[in-house]
């Protein structure tokens, strides 16, 4: 396989491990301020995220230092990603409820 798109494919891996993380963590926080067990939320959230993201990390670890640099490079790009895209979202929800 081509030696570029096996690096490209690395960082969109990157890219796909830090939606699920921080994907998931927005909408964990969304979800506990309705429950009735938040820490429960928390912590399982916690748990299922951080092991995701470790096996990813870990099956992208044989190809060197190089792609476990290009998955960081993508699962930091995926956070401002999801920030982006919660900071629009909100601040559509606002501007509706509001009726501007």
């Amino acid at each position: 396989m081509n030696e570029f798109l096996i690096k490209f494919l690395v960082l969109m891996a990157g890219m796909a491990m830090g939606l699920v993380f921080f994907g998931g963590l927005w909408l964990t926080v969304k979800k506990t301020i309705t429950s009735k067990r938040p820490a429960l939320w928390y912590f399982l959230s916690m748990i299922g995220r951080t092991a995701f993201v470790l096996m990813g990390f870990y099956f992208i670890s044989p190809g060197g230092w190089i792609h476990m640099l290009l998955s960081l490079v993508g699962f930091v790009l995926a956070r401002f990603l999801v920030q982006h895209y919660v900071k629009t979202r909100d601040d559509k929800s606002v501007k509706i409820k509001n009726g501007i």
